[in-house]
Protein backbone atom coordinates (compact mmCIF):
# COMPACT_ATOMS: atom_id res chain seq x y z
CA UNK A 1 0.00 0.00 0.00
CA UNK A 2 1.20 3.79 -1.23
CA UNK A 3 0.70 6.26 0.89
CA UNK A 4 1.82 10.39 0.86
CA UNK A 5 1.74 11.41 4.56
CA UNK A 6 1.93 14.71 6.37
CA UNK A 7 5.14 13.87 8.79
CA UNK A 8 5.86 17.66 9.75
CA UNK A 9 3.98 20.60 9.18
CA UNK A 10 4.53 22.93 6.36
CA UNK A 11 7.11 20.43 5.04
CA UNK A 12 6.36 17.95 1.42
CA UNK A 13 4.24 15.37 2.19
CA UNK A 14 6.48 12.06 2.23
CA UNK A 15 5.69 9.02 0.26
CA UNK A 16 5.41 6.25 2.78
CA UNK A 17 5.33 1.88 1.73
CA UNK A 18 2.96 -0.29 4.08
CA UNK A 19 1.49 -3.81 4.23
CA UNK A 20 -2.14 -3.26 2.49
CA UNK A 21 -4.18 -3.12 6.18
CA UNK A 22 -7.16 -6.05 6.39
CA UNK A 23 -10.42 -5.05 7.76
CA UNK A 24 -10.57 -5.90 11.42
CA UNK A 25 -13.94 -5.63 12.82
CA UNK A 26 -16.39 -3.77 11.42
CA UNK A 27 -13.82 -1.98 9.06
CA UNK A 28 -14.70 -2.12 5.21
CA UNK A 29 -11.22 -2.01 2.73
CA UNK A 30 -11.72 0.20 -0.03
CA UNK A 31 -9.13 0.19 -3.13
CA UNK A 32 -8.81 3.86 -3.98
CA UNK A 33 -10.26 5.39 -7.53
CA UNK A 34 -10.38 9.10 -6.14
CA UNK A 35 -9.30 11.45 -3.85
CA UNK A 36 -10.33 15.01 -4.00
CA UNK A 37 -7.65 17.76 -2.86
CA UNK A 38 -9.59 20.22 -0.57
CA UNK A 39 -8.63 23.58 0.79
CA UNK A 40 -9.19 22.46 4.14
CA UNK A 41 -6.09 19.64 4.05
CA UNK A 42 -3.85 22.77 3.34
CA UNK A 43 -4.93 23.85 6.98
CA UNK A 44 -4.05 20.63 8.12
CA UNK A 45 -0.48 20.63 6.08
CA UNK A 46 0.21 23.46 7.75
CA UNK A 47 -0.57 22.57 11.09
CA UNK A 48 -3.39 25.56 12.41
CA UNK A 49 -5.87 28.29 11.60
CA UNK A 50 -5.53 32.12 12.06
CA UNK A 51 -7.56 33.25 14.86
CA UNK A 52 -6.70 37.01 14.14
CA UNK A 53 -6.53 39.97 16.47
CA UNK A 54 -3.30 38.40 17.43
CA UNK A 55 -4.40 35.39 18.83
CA UNK A 56 -1.91 32.38 18.95
CA UNK A 57 -2.97 30.53 15.50
CA UNK A 58 -5.28 27.40 16.71
CA UNK A 59 -3.02 24.64 16.84
CA UNK A 60 -4.52 21.58 14.95
CA UNK A 61 -1.86 19.27 16.83
CA UNK A 62 -3.33 20.68 20.37
CA UNK A 63 -6.22 19.59 18.67
CA UNK A 64 -5.77 15.75 18.40
CA UNK A 65 -4.47 15.58 15.53
CA UNK A 66 -1.32 13.72 15.13
CA UNK A 67 1.50 12.89 12.82
CA UNK A 68 2.22 11.41 10.76
CA UNK A 69 -1.07 11.74 8.85
CA UNK A 70 -2.20 10.51 5.65
CA UNK A 71 -5.18 13.07 4.40
CA UNK A 72 -7.91 13.34 2.37
CA UNK A 73 -11.43 13.47 3.60
CA UNK A 74 -13.00 13.40 -0.36
CA UNK A 75 -12.65 9.84 -1.32
CA UNK A 76 -13.90 7.58 -3.83
CA UNK A 77 -12.71 3.46 -3.43
CA UNK A 78 -13.90 0.18 -4.98
CA UNK A 79 -14.99 -2.38 -2.08
CA UNK A 80 -12.04 -4.80 -1.81
CA UNK A 81 -13.33 -6.67 1.46
CA UNK A 82 -15.63 -6.67 4.45
CA UNK A 83 -14.31 -7.26 8.00
CA UNK A 84 -15.06 -10.19 10.18
CA UNK A 85 -17.96 -8.65 12.22
CA UNK A 86 -20.00 -7.34 8.98
CA UNK A 87 -23.06 -9.00 9.27
CA UNK A 88 -25.11 -8.81 5.86
CA UNK A 89 -27.99 -6.72 7.57
CA UNK A 90 -25.11 -4.03 8.45
CA UNK A 91 -24.33 -3.96 4.44
CA UNK A 92 -27.25 -2.24 3.39
CA UNK A 93 -27.07 -4.14 0.09
CA UNK A 94 -23.42 -3.59 -0.53
CA UNK A 95 -20.83 -6.28 -2.13
CA UNK A 96 -17.14 -6.27 -3.02
CA UNK A 97 -16.90 -4.76 -6.60
CA UNK A 98 -19.60 -1.57 -5.50
CA UNK A 99 -17.60 1.60 -5.96
CA UNK A 100 -18.80 3.96 -3.28
CA UNK A 101 -18.03 7.38 -1.67
CA UNK A 102 -16.75 7.41 1.83
CA UNK A 103 -18.51 9.29 4.33
CA UNK A 104 -15.65 10.98 6.62
CA UNK A 105 -17.07 13.38 8.87
CA UNK A 106 -17.06 10.67 11.85
CA UNK A 107 -17.15 11.01 15.72
CA UNK A 108 -17.16 9.08 18.56
CA UNK A 109 -20.24 7.31 17.75
CA UNK A 110 -21.33 6.99 20.98
CA UNK A 111 -22.58 10.80 22.36
CA UNK A 112 -26.39 12.11 21.56
CA UNK A 113 -25.25 13.95 18.65
CA UNK A 114 -23.77 11.23 16.86
CA UNK A 115 -26.76 8.96 17.89
CA UNK A 116 -28.66 11.54 16.14
CA UNK A 117 -27.06 11.28 13.34
CA UNK A 118 -24.56 14.60 13.53
CA UNK A 119 -20.98 12.72 14.03
CA UNK A 120 -19.61 16.05 12.27
CA UNK A 121 -20.70 18.13 15.17
CA UNK A 122 -19.57 15.35 17.56
CA UNK A 123 -17.51 17.12 20.72
CA UNK A 124 -16.15 14.68 22.39
CA UNK A 125 -13.99 12.52 19.85
CA UNK A 126 -13.90 13.98 16.42
CA UNK A 127 -12.85 11.01 13.97
CA UNK A 128 -12.47 12.52 11.09
CA UNK A 129 -11.06 10.53 8.11
CA UNK A 130 -7.93 11.80 6.51
CA UNK A 131 -7.74 14.34 9.65
CA UNK A 132 -7.74 11.99 12.74
CA UNK A 133 -7.69 8.93 10.78
CA UNK A 134 -5.76 8.08 7.43
CA UNK A 135 -7.86 9.02 4.44
CA UNK A 136 -7.23 8.97 0.91
CA UNK A 137 -4.36 10.29 -0.31
CA UNK A 138 -3.42 6.25 -0.97
CA UNK A 139 -3.95 3.37 -2.73
CA UNK A 140 -6.55 1.39 -0.02
CA UNK A 141 -7.76 2.92 2.92
CA UNK A 142 -10.34 1.62 5.39
CA UNK A 143 -13.86 2.66 6.60
CA UNK A 144 -14.78 1.98 10.25
CA UNK A 145 -18.26 0.58 9.23
CA UNK A 146 -20.50 0.02 5.72
CA UNK A 147 -22.78 2.76 6.75
CA UNK A 148 -20.23 5.01 5.74
CA UNK A 149 -19.73 4.05 2.43
CA UNK A 150 -22.38 5.45 0.03
CA UNK A 151 -23.04 3.37 -3.44
CA UNK A 152 -22.65 5.86 -6.36
CA UNK A 153 -24.61 3.53 -8.76
CA UNK A 154 -23.14 4.61 -12.04
CA UNK A 155 -21.65 8.40 -10.73
CA UNK A 156 -18.35 8.97 -11.92
CA UNK A 157 -15.64 8.31 -9.46
CA UNK A 158 -13.65 11.37 -9.82
CA UNK A 159 -16.10 14.40 -10.29
CA UNK A 160 -18.20 12.56 -6.99
CA UNK A 161 -15.22 12.58 -4.95
CA UNK A 162 -15.95 16.48 -3.84
CA UNK A 163 -19.23 15.46 -3.07
CA UNK A 164 -17.70 14.09 0.32
CA UNK A 165 -16.62 17.41 1.58
CA UNK A 166 -17.28 20.54 -1.48
CA UNK A 167 -20.70 19.19 -2.30
CA UNK A 168 -21.96 18.11 1.53
CA UNK A 169 -20.60 21.47 2.76
CA UNK A 170 -22.38 24.22 0.38
CA UNK A 171 -25.66 21.87 0.44
CA UNK A 172 -25.81 21.71 4.09
CA UNK A 173 -25.28 24.93 4.09
CA UNK A 174 -27.89 26.65 1.35
CA UNK A 175 -30.42 23.98 3.64
CA UNK A 176 -29.68 26.25 5.90
CA UNK A 177 -31.08 29.52 3.89
CA UNK A 178 -33.57 27.53 1.96
CA UNK A 179 -36.32 29.98 2.86
CA UNK A 180 -34.62 32.62 1.21
CA UNK A 181 -33.44 30.57 -1.89
CA UNK A 182 -36.27 32.25 -4.09
CA UNK A 183 -34.25 35.61 -3.59
CA UNK A 184 -30.97 36.17 -5.24
CA UNK A 185 -28.36 35.12 -2.61
CA UNK A 186 -24.77 36.01 -2.15
CA UNK A 187 -21.67 33.90 -2.33
CA UNK A 188 -18.14 34.46 -1.42
CA UNK A 189 -15.68 32.20 -3.67
CA UNK A 190 -16.09 30.73 -6.55
CA UNK A 191 -13.24 28.09 -5.97
CA UNK A 192 -14.58 24.19 -5.92
CA UNK A 193 -17.06 25.20 -3.28
CA UNK A 194 -18.72 28.38 -4.95
CA UNK A 195 -19.18 26.42 -8.49
CA UNK A 196 -20.74 23.20 -6.64
CA UNK A 197 -22.61 25.88 -4.76
CA UNK A 198 -23.92 27.25 -8.27
CA UNK A 199 -24.96 23.76 -9.58
CA UNK A 200 -26.91 22.82 -6.16
CA UNK A 201 -28.56 26.04 -6.15
CA UNK A 202 -30.19 25.53 -9.24
CA UNK A 203 -31.24 21.97 -8.78
CA UNK A 204 -32.69 23.06 -5.37
CA UNK A 205 -35.12 25.60 -7.38
CA UNK A 206 -33.28 28.66 -6.09
CA UNK A 207 -33.79 31.64 -8.18
CA UNK A 208 -29.84 32.24 -8.25
CA UNK A 209 -26.42 34.05 -6.77
CA UNK A 210 -24.34 36.99 -7.26
CA UNK A 211 -20.61 35.51 -6.99
CA UNK A 212 -17.79 37.61 -5.10
CA UNK A 213 -14.21 36.34 -6.15
CA UNK A 214 -11.31 37.97 -6.18
CA UNK A 215 -9.62 36.18 -9.35
CA UNK A 216 -11.29 37.26 -12.64
CA UNK A 217 -10.80 33.79 -13.90
CA UNK A 218 -12.88 32.06 -10.74
CA UNK A 219 -15.60 35.03 -11.65
CA UNK A 220 -15.52 33.78 -15.45
CA UNK A 221 -15.73 30.22 -14.23
CA UNK A 222 -19.15 31.27 -11.86
CA UNK A 223 -20.53 32.91 -14.95
CA UNK A 224 -19.80 30.15 -17.06
CA UNK A 225 -21.45 28.13 -14.45
CA UNK A 226 -24.59 30.16 -14.07
CA UNK A 227 -23.57 33.12 -11.37
CA UNK A 228 -26.72 35.87 -12.09
CA UNK A 229 -23.78 38.15 -11.76
CA UNK A 230 -20.35 38.37 -10.49
CA UNK A 231 -18.13 41.04 -8.60
CA UNK A 232 -14.93 42.16 -7.47
CA UNK A 233 -14.90 41.81 -3.93
CA UNK A 234 -11.72 44.12 -3.85
CA UNK A 235 -13.51 46.74 -6.28
CA UNK A 236 -13.81 49.79 -3.65
CA UNK A 237 -17.57 49.90 -4.53
CA UNK A 238 -18.02 45.89 -4.29
CA UNK A 239 -21.25 47.00 -1.89
CA UNK A 240 -23.12 48.97 -4.01
CA UNK A 241 -22.37 46.61 -6.83
CA UNK A 242 -24.24 43.88 -4.82
CA UNK A 243 -27.21 45.68 -4.16
CA UNK A 244 -27.83 46.93 -7.45
CA UNK A 245 -27.25 43.75 -9.39
CA UNK A 246 -29.38 41.97 -6.78
CA UNK A 247 -32.62 44.62 -7.90
CA UNK A 248 -33.96 43.65 -4.72
CA UNK A 249 -33.25 43.02 -0.78
CA UNK A 250 -30.65 40.20 0.03
CA UNK A 251 -31.86 38.19 2.37
CA UNK A 252 -29.13 35.86 2.49
CA UNK A 253 -25.38 34.75 2.24
CA UNK A 254 -22.91 32.18 1.98
CA UNK A 255 -19.08 32.90 2.71
CA UNK A 256 -17.47 30.13 1.32
CA UNK A 257 -13.48 32.27 1.95
CA UNK A 258 -14.40 33.11 5.68
CA UNK A 259 -12.25 36.10 6.38
CA UNK A 260 -12.34 39.51 7.49
CA UNK A 261 -13.18 41.23 4.33
CA UNK A 262 -15.53 38.82 2.73
CA UNK A 263 -17.36 38.33 6.20
CA UNK A 264 -17.63 42.45 6.80
CA UNK A 265 -19.12 42.65 2.88
CA UNK A 266 -21.05 39.63 3.83
CA UNK A 267 -22.85 41.20 7.09
CA UNK A 268 -23.00 44.82 5.50
CA UNK A 269 -24.46 43.49 2.27
CA UNK A 270 -27.80 42.04 4.53
CA UNK A 271 -30.94 43.27 4.47
CA UNK A 272 -32.78 43.73 8.16
CA UNK A 273 -33.52 40.07 9.46
CA UNK A 274 -30.75 38.42 6.53
CA UNK A 275 -28.53 35.31 7.52
CA UNK A 276 -24.90 35.16 6.89
CA UNK A 277 -23.51 32.03 7.23
CA UNK A 278 -19.95 30.99 7.17
CA UNK A 279 -18.48 28.20 5.97
CA UNK A 280 -14.66 28.85 5.11
CA UNK A 281 -11.82 29.12 7.10
CA UNK A 282 -9.43 31.03 5.87
CA UNK A 283 -8.92 33.02 8.93
CA UNK A 284 -8.78 36.27 10.54
CA UNK A 285 -11.06 38.00 13.47
CA UNK A 286 -14.18 39.17 12.36
CA UNK A 287 -14.82 43.38 12.21
CA UNK A 288 -18.29 44.31 12.40
CA UNK A 289 -19.89 46.99 14.13
CA UNK A 290 -21.91 44.98 17.12
CA UNK A 291 -24.49 47.56 17.82
CA UNK A 292 -25.77 46.63 13.79
CA UNK A 293 -26.14 42.94 14.78
CA UNK A 294 -29.46 43.70 16.80
CA UNK A 295 -30.11 46.46 14.82
CA UNK A 296 -30.26 44.42 11.74
CA UNK A 297 -31.80 41.86 13.27
CA UNK A 298 -29.25 39.79 11.16
CA UNK A 299 -28.44 36.18 11.95
CA UNK A 300 -24.51 34.82 11.80
CA UNK A 301 -24.45 31.18 11.71
CA UNK A 302 -21.39 28.60 11.07
CA UNK A 303 -21.63 25.79 8.96
CA UNK A 304 -19.32 22.86 9.65
CA UNK A 305 -19.65 20.13 6.51
CA UNK A 306 -22.74 18.31 6.68
CA UNK A 307 -23.97 14.78 8.25
CA UNK A 308 -24.47 11.44 6.89
CA UNK A 309 -28.08 12.34 5.67
CA UNK A 310 -27.45 15.28 3.94
CA UNK A 311 -24.87 13.87 2.07
CA UNK A 312 -26.95 10.84 0.53
CA UNK A 313 -30.21 13.48 -0.08
CA UNK A 314 -26.96 15.37 -1.98
CA UNK A 315 -25.99 11.94 -3.76
CA UNK A 316 -29.92 11.51 -5.23
CA UNK A 317 -30.39 15.00 -5.91
CA UNK A 318 -27.49 14.57 -8.26
CA UNK A 319 -28.45 11.75 -9.97
CA UNK A 320 -32.24 12.94 -10.07
CA UNK A 321 -31.46 16.34 -11.17
CA UNK A 322 -28.91 15.22 -13.18
CA UNK A 323 -26.33 17.82 -11.99
CA UNK A 324 -23.33 18.84 -13.60
CA UNK A 325 -20.33 18.23 -12.02
CA UNK A 326 -17.49 21.08 -11.06
CA UNK A 327 -14.45 20.81 -12.90
CA UNK A 328 -11.91 18.68 -12.22
CA UNK A 329 -8.43 18.48 -12.50
CA UNK A 330 -7.26 14.49 -12.32
CA UNK A 331 -3.75 14.21 -10.82
CA UNK A 332 -1.69 10.91 -10.41
CA UNK A 333 -1.30 10.16 -6.87
CA UNK A 334 2.13 11.03 -7.09
CA UNK A 335 1.89 14.24 -7.60
CA UNK A 336 -0.12 15.11 -4.29
CA UNK A 337 2.45 17.49 -3.38
CA UNK A 338 2.08 19.47 -6.89
CA UNK A 339 -1.71 19.50 -6.43
CA UNK A 340 -1.42 20.98 -2.68
CA UNK A 341 1.19 23.90 -3.92
CA UNK A 342 -1.12 25.14 -6.86
CA UNK A 343 -4.43 24.95 -4.39
CA UNK A 344 -2.00 26.99 -1.90
CA UNK A 345 -1.06 29.33 -4.60
CA UNK A 346 -4.36 29.71 -5.53
CA UNK A 347 -3.56 28.02 -9.58
CA UNK A 348 -7.07 25.95 -9.26
CA UNK A 349 -10.11 26.44 -10.84
CA UNK A 350 -12.61 23.76 -9.20
CA UNK A 351 -11.04 20.89 -7.49
CA UNK A 352 -7.54 18.52 -8.00
CA UNK A 353 -8.51 15.01 -7.53
CA UNK A 354 -6.10 11.90 -7.31
CA UNK A 355 -6.32 8.92 -9.47
CA UNK A 356 -3.74 6.29 -7.49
Amino acid sequence: MKSFQVVDFNAPLKEVDHPTPQPSGTQVLIKVKAAGVCHSDLHIWEGGYDLGHGRKPLSLKDRGVSLPRTMGHETVGEIIAFGPDVKDADKGGLKVGDVTLAYPWLGCGKCPTCVGGDENMCAIKPNALGVYCDGGYADHMTVPHPKYLLDLKGLDPVTAAPYACSGVTTYSALKKVEKDLDTPIVIFGAGGLGLMALSLLKAMGGKGAIVVDIDARKREAAEAAGALATVDGKAPDALEQLIKKAGQPIRAAIDLVGNAQTSQLGFDCLTKGGKLVIVGLFGGGATWALPLIPIKAVTIQGSYVGNLRETQELLDLVRTKKIPAIPVTPMPLAKANEALTNLQKGQLVGRAVLTP
